[in-house]
Formats: structure tokens, C-alpha cells, sequence
């Protein structure tokens, strides 16, 4: 159709918007990679199922508290880790701490704001006193004091942990030799309500799709256009827990820019003809 348009420059700039507009929908996927874990441990895809609420653990200050405490209200992003992990879930905190300042500084979306973090140790034999310093510590790289509520770091005993992780699919195992426990690495993303939404992996986490899993958990209740254009331009591939960009969305995405493109052409050209017919003003033509 912008082939056949009947003025060149126009149907060159039509081309040109519609190119770019699926470019940037394009060139901002970042797509990812799944490595095959051991069989003894990984991230299981448990998108739908309802987190236990009743499970109760003890936060950073002693306190037990239900899950039910930190859901209702807004989504909840779920980390499993464990405090003295000697490298891999520091790397998970610090990549989550990056994205959450990249949230902060781009979009304004924060911790307790927006939606709550819980943090919790997949190592029965960790205590309150070290689940407080770590969240002391990052806190300090979150920079946030405002959110400082919104993240919390929990303990808890070998059953309610075994039902949390069973519930969100992460499968880790325990070396008796090493002291250590050999895991994956990720957050999920859960609903208001505590279903499991998303999953996003690795140690890394892009503030895009940490927002885009936010937004889509909450069910619309956060973000406004800019959002829902994200969401319309990206599609969830639980397969790698990262956002990419979706061929079918894109084409009707950019059927519907050629469309108004063409609108806002044929409007100005009705204008620039319409002033053409006016009549030209009479040399030394003056008002009295």
C-alpha cells in the first residue's frame, strides 16, 4: 500500500517510520540461553501455581511472619539464595540490586512502592543475625532509604523452605563435603495474590524485564502507556525467563502505525489544500 502512495517524499517517510518503529521494538529483546542443569538441581517452571501463605519464617529482625504478611497488595518478587554462599547467589543480589537502581533511575519504580522483595535462605541452619547483616548490606547498595520496608530477608525451618521451593521449583543440593549447596539462579515474580508469574534467570536481571514481570504480575495496576506498549512489543518465553520480541506483534504493531502514518498524511494534506484555495492577500492591502 505505501508502495502505491502518490507523492514519493511521503511514502519514503512512511517507510522510514515503520522501519524504525519495528527496529526499536526489535533491537530492545535481549534473547537468552538455558544451560541443561544436573538432575539434582534447577529451576523448575511452576508458572500458575499458588504460593503457600500460610508458611511462616522469621525476618531480619526475629519476628515470624506468614508469607501472607508481604502478599495482597502488591506483586512479590521471590529470591532463594543462602547467606554464605561463597559466590554465586552474591553475584543474584548484586545483578538484583543493579536493576532495581536501574528501575529507580529510569522509570521511578521501587521496592515497597511497587512491590515487595523477599529474599529467603534455602539453608535451614542460617540464623536471624546473618539474614540482618545481609540485608544491612544491600540495602546500602540499593541506595533507596524510601524502600528499605519493601525488602526483606528471611530465615526459616527445613519444612516451610523444602514447601516454598517446592512451590516455585527450585531444586538445590546440599554437599556434605563442601559445605555448600549446588543450585540455579533466579527470582520469580509472583501476583498480588501469590500466583507464580514469571521467572527471570541467571545473575544478571535487565531492569526491562524485571519491569516488564513486574507490570504483567501486577495485572495492569502498575504503569501506564509506556508499559503496555512493552508489553504489546514483547512476548514471555518461560523457556530462557526473558522478554524477546514477538514477529506477530510486531507486524500488527506496525500495521497500525502505516495506517495512522497515512491518516496524519491524508489530514495534511486536506489542510495544505485547503489554504492553497484561499484567496492570496492583495498587495498594499491595509485595514482603516
Amino acid at each position: 500500500m505505501i508502495s502505491h502512495f502518490p507523492f514519493p517524499e511521503i511514502r519514503r517517510s512512511l517507510l522510514q517510520g515503520v522501519l524504525t518503529f519495528t527496529a526499536l521494538c526489535a533491537g530492545m529483546a535481549s534473547p537468552g540461553f538455558a544451560a541443561d542443569p544436573p538432575p539434582e538441581v534447577g529451576f523448575d517452571q511452576k508458572l500458575g501455581d499458588l504460593v503457600p501463605q500460610e508458611l511462616t519464617f522469621r525476618d531480619e529482625t526475629g519476628a515470624e511472619v506468614p508469607l501472607s504478611s508481604y502478599f495482597g497488595g502488591k506483586p512479590v518478587i521471590l529470591m532463594p539464595v543462602y547467606y554464605k554462599c561463597p559466590m554465586l547467589c552474591g553475584l543474584e543480589l548484586n545483578g538484583l540490586v543493579r536493576a532495581l537502581r536501574g528501575l529507580k533511575m529510569t522509570v521511578g519504580m521501587k521496592a515497597e512502592t511497587d512491590f515487595e522483595i523477599v529474599t529467603f535462605s534455602i539453608d535451614p541452619r542460617e540464623n536471624v543475625e546473618l539474614a540482618s547483616r545481609k540485608r544491612k548490606q544491600y540495602l546500602a547498595q540499593y541506595d533507596s532509604p524510601e524502600s528499605n520496608d519493601g525488602w526483606h530477608f528471611l530465615t526459616g525451618d527445613a519444612a516451610a523452605i523444602d514447601a516454598l521451593c517446592k512451590t516455585i521449583g527450585f531444586r538445590a543440593k546440599y554437599n556434605e563435603t563442601t559445605g555448600q549447596y549446588a543450585h540455579a539462579a533466579g527470582l520469580v515474580v509472583c501476583t498480588p495474590d501469590g500466583v507464580v508469574s514469571r521467572y527471570l534467570y541467571g545473575v544478571e536481571f535487565e531492569p526491562k524485564d524485571l519491569r516488564l514481570a513486574v507490570v504483567e504480575s501486577a495485572k495492569g495496576q502498575i504503569g501506564g502507556l509506556a508499559e503496555h506498549v512493552l508489553l504489546f512489543c514483547y512476548k514471555y518465553d518461560p523457556t530462557t525467563g526473558k522478554y524477546g520480541a514477538h514477529v506477530m506483534n510486531l507486524l500488527r504493531a506496525s500495521g497500525v502505525l502505516t495506517v495512522l502514518l497515512l491518516a496524519g498524511s491524508v489530514a495534511w494534506m486536506m489542510k495544505r489544500d485547503r489554504e492553497a484555495r484561499l484567496p492570496a492577500p492583495v498587495e498594499g492591502a491595509h485595514h482603516g
